[in-house]
């Protein structure tokens, strides 16, 4: 057994330790539902051990990775929040996370390259455990137990590789949002529709 196989043995697939039925835009529940917002909640507690651990307190590159991740799970929440209200301004934070999260990206690549470690390729058997990992854990706990025993260059992958799973359901909620925006318009159009429908039932 490789070993990465043997990286498996550090989380148990406990009571919170499985991924539930979660959609990719929930019709009730909220943002916490969204499984964007749980990889980006995630991802967010990763950088913050990772910052604490190997950088800095007052360096600069601390505050910009840790806002990113902060903004990246903010905007989603509040994306999610402004749904009911304004569809264009769920799609507009929304892009704003994915924007934070690119961001990120780069500060964890920038890490590893500039002190000489390895990116895991996609297709590496590093990046195909974090993918099926993934899968089972949706609470920091795992990964921050996983990542605690491992050194900077595993750590910084890890979140390289949970970045990128974000921002593929991010894409993935952008096209849906910008089809039902298409389709439905937002609040002014529904306002709109529903005032005709009254007007419509009111002299018949």
């Amino acid at each position: 057994m490789g070993r990465w196989g043997r990286l498996g043995s550090l989380g148990r697939r406990g009571k919170g330790g499985q991924m539930d039925d979660g959609r990719l835009l929930p019709k009730g529940g909220g943002y916490r539902r969204l499984l964007s917002f749980r990889k980006a909640q995630i991802i967010y507690d990763l950088t913050v051990a990772f910052c604490r651990r190997y950088l800095s307190r007052d360096a600069r590159t601390t505050d910009q990775m840790v806002q990113a991740a902060r903004s990246g799970k903010q905007n989603i929440a509040e994306g999610s929040m402004a749904s009911a209200t304004s569809r264009e301004t769920e799609i507009k934070l929304t892009n704003v996370a994915r924007a934070s999260l690119e961001e990120l990206l780069l500060d964890y690549e920038d890490y590893l390259r500039t002190r000489g470690l390895r990116l895991w390729d996609k297709d590496s058997p590093e990046s195909l455990f974090m993918r099926k990992a993934s899968l089972r854990h949706d609470h920091s706990e795992w990964f921050l137990n996983l990542a605690h025993s491992r050194n900077d260059e595993v750590f910084a992958n890890m979140a390289v590789c949970l970045i990128h799973q974000a921002a593929f359901l991010l894409k993935k909620q952008l096209n849906v949002l910008e089809e039902r925006f298409l389709q439905e318009g937002g609040l002014r159009e529904r306002m709109t529709r529903l005032r005709k429908q009254r007007r419509k039932s009111g002299s018949s």
